[in-house]
């Protein structure tokens, strides 16, 4: 069995399955990192930040949910994700110069509307977004506007839950290692991405980051057809959908014999030299 969905669903899955020793792979949650060192090349980082925040209206479960950026380049990007996040346009995804999407759903749009209040009464600060658009020509959608929180630590449920759509939060470090500490403090482990011009930064990250998906210098949404996709912690049960790892998981071992000596073998060791 494979499924894709919540922790929580997941885990009941798992229960069943193990009752009824059945195979099961699991890829559940996300709560995906984006790392932006004080060195980072900051007009990609904000591709990055737009195209794994905002698209597919962060409906995926790669979608970049927690930013993490060095104090020193903090509000030089924050501000220029504003600006950049203003001019995104909301409407049917299926049509050129679209940005952003609908949600999926009616409970998927009311859930997103939940942390509206959440955040602010957790001591973040909306930025911008927050809301449903005011176009009459996106009425018959369930559309929400790109949304940013700053001021938001660790341990806040912005930075802790699983959204699931166009939010994202901002937290602030002033090392490497505090923004390893602060990516890693979650109980999902799916994708994870660190922006950065140090070498010896990129590849300590692709260690320390708790993931099964680390980037270096791209956003932590999409993932290639022929590598393993799976995560870690809350996010995976350590099987792995796509690229060579999948074929083990999907098929099953069968060992063959074949005796054309016409004499009954005991064992392997029938067939050694004979002892002295």
């Amino acid at each position: 069995m494979s499924f894709t969905g919540s922790t929580e669903v997941g885990t009941k899955i798992g229960e069943t399955c193990g009752r009824l020793n059945k195979k099961l792979s699991l890829e559940m949650g996300g709560k995906n990192p984006m790392i932006v060192m004080a060195d980072a090349d900051l007009d990609l980082a904000l591709e990055g930040v737009l195209w794994g925040a905002y698209g597919t209206t962060g409906q995926r479960c790669t979608a970049t949910s927690r930013l993490i950026v060095h104090e020193d380049v903090h509000d030089e990007l924050v501000d220029r994700i504003q600006e950049a996040a203003e001019d995104l346009t909301l409407g049917d995804g299926r049509k050129d110069g679209v940005d952003v999407g609908p949600l999926i759903n009616e409970d998927a749009l009311k859930k997103v509307q939940s942390y509206m209040d959440i955040g602010p009464d957790e001591g973040a600060t909306l930025v911008f977004g927050g809301d449903t658009p005011d176009d009459p020509a996106l009425d018959d959608g369930y559309f929400f506007q790109p949304t940013l929180f700053t001021d938001v630590t660790p341990n806040m449920r912005l930075a802790q839950e699983e959204i699931f759509g166009p939010v994202l939060s901002v937290l602030t470090v002033s090392s490497y290692e505090e923004a390893v500490e602060v990516a890693n403090n979650t109980d999902y482990g799916l994708s994870s991405s660190i922006y950065t011009e140090n070498v010896r930064h990129a590849f300590r990250a692709m260690h320390d980051l708790e993931a099964g998906i680390t980037y270096v210098n791209g956003p932590t949404i999409g993932a290639e057809a022929h590598m393993p996709f799976g995560g870690v912690k809350g996010t995976g049960n350590g099987h792995r959908d796509g690229g060579w790892e999948v074929f083990d998981f999907y098929t099953e071992t069968k060992t063959v014999y074949v005796d054309y000596s016409g004499q009954l073998q005991k064992a392997q060791m029938d067939n050694a030299p004979d002892a002295e």
